[in-house]
């Protein structure tokens, strides 16, 4: 295993914390867009399908381009790239609210509403993969290999707080006028923009490089990538199925379903939040993350199964969540200590995309399989975890790897 530890001198100090808010503000406002989806649907016209594939077409976009996108950064430098892609996205998403604003005021024909919503999501997910990907190679660049998944738990722990706070300022704002959490939240990735072009280093470490990218079925990404893939495959499902759980399994009316797994999913926020503080005092290697990470979110999503009550099952996504906010982060630390100092664009582009495909697979797979029974989808995905995080991976030379520290 190669681990990148090129150093060069930079016109300025390194931070996490533009990186950390710039997280926060693109997944606040991601997320706010899809609690609102419901309500602007209704408005509109538009089926609970329709919104569904609006919503899922951000993740295909984000899926095919963060590879293209991370590899661009190893070429022409981390700064033009982000800050082009996070440009681009401000502007993408303040035409969607605009195009959201217009469709729901002046009755524009459903049809017509449905292929601009589908449009605007995405450009916004072409342009927002940029952000992500070349987020985890500045932080690959400029932190030293012990340290990186601890940076990486700082980065996420943002993006959990977005994940928040989104969905809950959509939710209060949404009764006044609908429009006007999408307006308001719309000015937050100009905000963030700005922050990073001020203080992004101007010099990037390495240099951009010609050196031609690895591949995507690159052996020394294969065990990331498909960590990468059964997280956020696993979490999508959780996502998803919650409420349908709430009603069949708990037999709750639609309000307390509603309420049960919008509280379930806040919980997870917060343990996500917990885990990734906790994981920056630990000092694990990313190895060691993962496989006790995954085995944790395996039993939280396998004791789903048995949760007969509103607190069983929030104590169960907690456990999960705790356990997934290992995994997260130590799987990008895990792709960057994997390849040299110009890969870690194509590399932090990989597994972005192996996640965005986990996204898109998850709700299809689970909803299918939810009709064959409640609880199989989180016995699949406590399956899943628990089997990719064991199982031993064989570099280049055929060794096998246990993961171990």
């Amino acid at each position: 295993m190669n681990i990148a530890t090129e150093t060069r001198t930079v016109s300025a100090p390194f931070s996490l914390k533009p990186l950390m808010f710039e997280t926060f503000v693109c997944t606040m406002t991601l997320m706010a867009f899809v609690a609102l989806a419901g309500p602007i649907a209704r408005v509109i016209g538009l089926a609970a399908w329709q919104m569904g594939i609006a919503v899922a077409v951000a993740g295909f976009a984000w899926m095919l381009m963060s590879r293209i996108w991370g590899v661009w950064s190893d070429k022409r430098g981390r700064r033009p790239v982000i800050l082009f892609g996070l440009t681009c996205f401000a502007f993408s998403y303040a035409l969607h609210a605009l195009f959201l604003d217009l469709a729901m005021k002046a009755a524009m024909a459903p049809f017509l509403a449905f292929i601009g919503i589908v449009l605007g999501r995405g450009l916004a997910g072409l342009f927002y993969a940029a952000v992500p990907a070349t987020s985890a190679a500045l932080v690959a660049d400029h932190v030293p290999a012990d340290k990186r998944a601890s940076a990486m738990a700082a980065i996420g722990a943002s993006s959990a707080a977005g994940m928040m706070i989104g969905p809950s300022v959509a939710g209060l704002l949404g009764p006044i006028d609908l429009s006007l959490p999408l307006y308001m939240i719309a000015v937050l990735p100009f905000i963030a923009l700005a922050v990073l072009w001020k203080v992004l280093p101007r010099q990037d470490i390495p240099a951009p490089s010609d050196h031609p990218a690895p591949r995507i079925t690159d052996p020394r990404l294969r065990k990331s990538m498909i960590v990468a893939f059964a997280a956020a495959f696993s979490v999508a499902v959780a996502q998803i199925i919650v409420g349908f759980f709430a009603l069949d399994r708990l037999h709750l009316d639609p309000g307390a379903a509603a309420y049960a797994s919008g509280m379930a999913l806040a919980i997870v926020g917060v343990a996500l939040i917990c885990a990734q503080i906790f994981l920056r005092k630990l000092g694990w290697p990313p190895e060691k993350l993962i496989r006790v990470g995954g085995i944790l979110g395996a039993l939280g999503f396998a004791s789903v199964i048995f949760a007969t009550s509103t607190p069983m099952l929030w104590a169960s996504y907690a456990v999960a969540a705790f356990g997934m906010g290992w995994v997260y982060p130590s799987v990008s630390a895990l792709a960057a200590n994997s390849v040299e100092a110009h890969e870690q664009g194509a590399a932090a582009g990989s597994v972005a995309a192996a996640q965005g495909l986990g996204v898109v697979v998850g709700p299809i797979i689970s909803t299918a399989s939810y009709a064959f029974d409640q609880g199989f989808p989180y016995l699949l995905i406590a399956i899943l975890l628990a089997g990719t995080v064991l199982r031993p991976d064989r570099n280049r030379t055929g060794r096998a790897d246990c993961g171990c520290a």
